[in-house]
């Protein structure tokens, strides 16, 4: 099943592509969209239509930078309802986490995740967009959105450690720097950013603290929200399966051991949940294999061995079955947006099918 995010995501699209010398309407028509849509922000329209949206417009506007200027046009309202809920969390840490927790609730397509070393908090993006299409763009207008989030939630000014990009830098990085920061860093091992630990248990500037009752409130408010679709037990089941893969030890036995019941046991709690091991293996490496091949400094050969594959015939194989398509050939889609645009061109997607037709 296609991911699909909300229309909110693209606010402010149209004045943005029209103040570069685009013409929007037709823009959006070449992938499948429309300004009508645009026009309902909580209609939910395909991802990855808005992936090649954000890419053809880079690409049609000569604007390197476009996924970044349409960041700085987000509101906090963009991630629907929950946003209501943000504002009121006491500090930074909260209000991330619950902007991970519900992150379905405004964009299927996206991946967070948060973790803690050695005194440095790491939040790392990929997008999951399920079929090969160009994501510089959409990763970057994620990256920026996000920074611009934790400003409004922790410091107008704040700067993080680090900003990073698993893509390599634009020939001019003039905008990036100014719009991002100093602390640029392209061909990284991973996308997202990085502060400091501490930082986390900073006070929400949004929040009233001279009225504890909003949040109360707003608790209830997030609890008519649809919740996580992923159980808790397939979520530390996915999790571990993450952990084991590049160890070549992920095996239900390992699985079980680790979460302290038995193989059996284990069996049976994903039945009552209509899951299977094997289904949750293979969802896990397909959002994985996507994150990795989106990094061009991993070979396909260390793609395969971080899935868990005894060689690469075998994990190319597999991703074929998964996806149609060969991990080359989708590298190649997802890195180099000309055979795409001109798909996009043609009315027609990546892989033949008319585009936007999944709706």
């Amino acid at each position: 099943m296609h991911p699909f995010m909300r229309c909110a995501g693209l606010h402010g699209y149209v004045e943005l592509a029209e103040s570069v010398g685009l013409e929007p309407a037709q823009l959006l028509a070449r992938v499948g969209l429309s300004t009508a849509d645009l026009a309902v922000p909580d209609r939910w329209v395909p991802a990855v239509d808005v992936a090649r949206l954000l890419e053809l417009s880079a690409a049609e506007s000569g604007r390197e930078d476009f996924g970044l200027h349409l960041a700085q046009l987000r509101r906090l309202s963009t991630v629907g309802p929950l946003s209501v809920v943000l504002r009121e969390e006491p500090d930074l840490r909260s209000a991330l986490r619950l902007l991970i927790r519900y992150e379905h609730s405004y964009n299927q397509a996206i991946r967070v995740t948060m973790t803690e070393k050695g005194g440095l908090a790491t939040m790392t993006i990929w997008l999951e967009l399920g079929e090969p299409a160009p994501i510089r763009q959409g990763i970057e207008l994620a990256v920026a959105a996000l920074l611009g989030l934790v400003r409004r939630l922790r410091d107008p000014q704040w700067q993080p450690r680090a900003v990073c990009f698993t893509h390599p830098a634009p020939r001019d990085v003039t905008a990036h720097r100014r719009l991002l920061g100093a602390a640029l860093q392209f061909d990284h091992a991973f996308t997202g950013l990085v502060f400091s630990s501490r930082e986390l248990d900073s006070a929400n500037m949004l929040a009233d603290p001279d009225d504890p009752a909003l949040r109360t409130y707003t608790r209830r408010m997030l609890r008519s929200l649809p919740p996580p679709p992923t159980p808790e037990l397939v979520e530390r089941v996915r999790e571990l399966v993450q952990i084991l893969l590049p160890l070549g030890h992920c095996t239900m036995p390992q699985v079980a051991r680790a979460l302290g019941v038995t193989k059996r046991t284990l069996h049976r709690h994903l039945d009552e949940q209509q899951q299977s091991f094997a289904a949750i293996v293979s969802d896990t490496r397909a959002g994985l294999a996507e994150r990795y091949l989106s990094a061009e400094h991993y070979t396909i050969s260390e793609v395969a061995d971080l899935l868990g594959f005894d060689a690469a015939s075998s994990f190319s194989r597999w991703f074929r079955r998964r996806f149609g398509v060969s991990p080359t050939a989708w590298r190649a889609i997802t890195s180099h947006p000309s055979p795409l645009m001109a798909a996009a061109a043609a009315g027609e997607d990546a892989v033949g099918q008319p585009s936007g037709g999944r709706r």
